[in-house]
């Protein structure tokens, strides 16, 4: 089906179908759902870059102009693009899909962009480079591991920003990660490697994509949102 005329119920489909594919051939799908992955999001109100922008609008004191940017799992470009309105202009891509990475390519904004599949496989750049390092949707059960926020840390450079935003999807799997999550992020504050700058939490995050409930018999779609969280840390200078 063509990009122009799908519909909500299409990307509902392809949310599903992402959610329950074994992680190993999840790469796959992502490479296969490329062509339509920023469209089926906007008809779920998707609001992960868009939340990720404002949180570096609010708190990044740098000159943009000059940043150099980790965009992992950097999709489509999507984030990177919002970045470049707010005048970034030099970025590196990490993803673990080349369908994506290829998207990503045609925006015309990667100085480098890389294939790598982060838990198995560890973020392959230097330590203590960038000045921004962003994480957009993909912390999640099944998805991008919480040791990886380490690697985050790490490519930062002293003083630079890791902005990490996620949703909250429903199930004990995702909730499991996400107390997970904030046990590391506080367990890295307190060792010193991090300090919060802001951590918000968002009612409507995107229209929940496997939500259906049954009234009189038969099956309709109701619009339900998630939510969601942006955290963002500041890489410690040193002792």
């Amino acid at each position: 089906m063509s990009e122009s005329r799908r519909s909500a119920d299409d990307a509902r489909a392809a949310f599903q179908s992402c959610k329950s594919s074994d992680p190993r051939d999840r790469v796959q799908f992502y490479s296969c759902w490329a062509d339509n992955y920023e469209k089926d999001h906007t008809l779920m109100s998707y609001r992960a870059p868009n939340l990720a922008v404002s949180c570096l609008s609010d708190h990044f004191t740098g000159n943009p102009e000059k940043a150099l940017v980790l965009d992992v799992a950097c999709g489509s470009g999507w984030v990177a693009r919002l970045m470049f309105e707010m005048g970034f202009r030099h970025f590196v891509g990490v993803d673990g899909s080349e369908g994506m990475l290829q998207k990503a390519e045609k925006t015309g904004l990667y100085q480098d962009l890389k294939l790598v599949l982060l838990g198995p496989q560890p973020l392959p750049v230097q330590s203590d480079v960038f000045d921004v390092v962003t994480i957009v949707g993909a912390l999640d059960a099944g998805f991008v591991p919480i040791s990886a926020v380490r690697e985050l840390c790490r490519a930062a450079k002293p003083g630079g920003f890791v902005c990490m935003v996620r949703g909250n999807h429903r199930g004990a799997p995702a909730a499991s990660y996400k107390k997970d999550l904030e046990t590391e992020l506080q367990r890295m504050e307190e060792e010193g490697l991090w300090s919060r700058v802001a951590i918000q939490e968002v009612d409507r995050y995107m229209e929940d994509p496997h939500l259906k409930i049954e009234r009189d018999g038969k099956t309709e779609e109701e619009v339900v949102y998630i939510s969601g969280n942006v955290y963002f840390y500041k890489k410690s200078v040193g002792p």
